[in-house]
């Protein structure tokens, strides 16, 4: 006897056909990131690390404060937020660019990224998610850093450039500084995901921050400066000046946005590229 079928009627989908909600898929990202114990281990070396480095970089400060040339010593009393929170960020950069790039690349390097992609066939909000967790939790790590480096760095220069957490702009660079490196982070990732080779995408992203960005800076003109004020890292960072200096392009918060709109134009060129190449 053949089964009856009721015309007019589709079949419920099974739960397993369906696809993943987004909180679902947030706390599988969460999972995944949390259970790498390198990514762990990493991002907190990161906070000690930058810690010791602004102690160690302020102390040096004020034992050759002396020797140190008049217009330098007058740039540290006027942003001496900026200085504080410029020790250690270096550090903090190239660890977030590194694991940016290595919370997707590795996935394409493993081949875990195939099963990420059929428990999502939308793709999109997988990336979503990833960007979505990383993201947040570079945010709270890069506050936990920033404000630590702040109330280690203040004492240490209170003799000769003292600095309150209440003083104007100190805040917003502190708590700004925290953002920067959040969106740098999606920055690195969104190269990951277009370039899906780990050692090419730090390679790519480093060599982006360390070389490209300075000598950027050599460019002549006005033109070289416009283009220099214009690129990610150097845009994104001002946002951790206390106060504006002379011959600044942008503001703190203009800076940001600059670095922004290119994490923004980034992971669309990467969302792009997720729907249309193979994994």
């Amino acid at each position: 006897m053949s089964a009856t079928t009721v015309p007019g009627r589709a079949s419920a989908p099974r739960a397993e056909d369906r696809a993943p909600g987004f909180a679902s898929l947030l706390l599988s990202e969460w999972t995944k990131i949390r259970s790498v114990r390198s990514t762990v281990w990493s991002l907190a070396v990161l906070v000690v690390f930058t810690w010791l480095l602004t102690a160690l970089f302020m102390k040096m400060g004020i034992a050759n404060w002396d020797k140190t040339d008049a217009s330098q010593q007058a740039e540290m009393r006027m942003d001496p937020t900026g200085t504080i929170l410029g020790s250690g960020i270096l550090l903090s950069q190239l660890a977030v660019c590194v694991l940016g790039v290595m919370a997707i690349a590795s996935e394409y390097s493993t081949g875990m990224i195939r099963a990420s992609l059929l428990a999502v066939p939308g793709r999109l909000p997988m990336l979503a998610a990833k960007g979505t967790v990383f993201a947040l939790l570079v945010w709270a790590v890069g506050e936990v850093t920033a404000f630590g480096s702040f109330f280690i760095g203040a004492p240490i220069l209170d003799g000769k450039a003292p600095v309150s957490i209440g003083d104007p702009g100190v805040a917003r660079a502190v708590f700004g500084c925290g953002l920067y490196l959040a969106l740098l982070g999606l920055f690195a990732l969104a190269v990951g995901a277009i370039i899906r080779h780990t050692a090419a995408s730090i390679t790519v992203v480093v060599g982006f921050v360390l070389v490209i960005t300075p000598m950027a800076g050599l460019l002549p003109g006005s033109v070289g400066e416009h283009v220099y004020a214009a690129l990610p890292t150097e845009a994104g960072f001002m946002i951790t000046q206390q106060q504006g200096r002379a011959g600044d392009l942008l503001g703190p918060w203009q800076g940001l946005g600059v670095l922004a709109l290119w994490t923004a134009a980034l992971l669309a060129v990467a969302a792009v590229q997720l729907r249309r190449r193979d994994a």
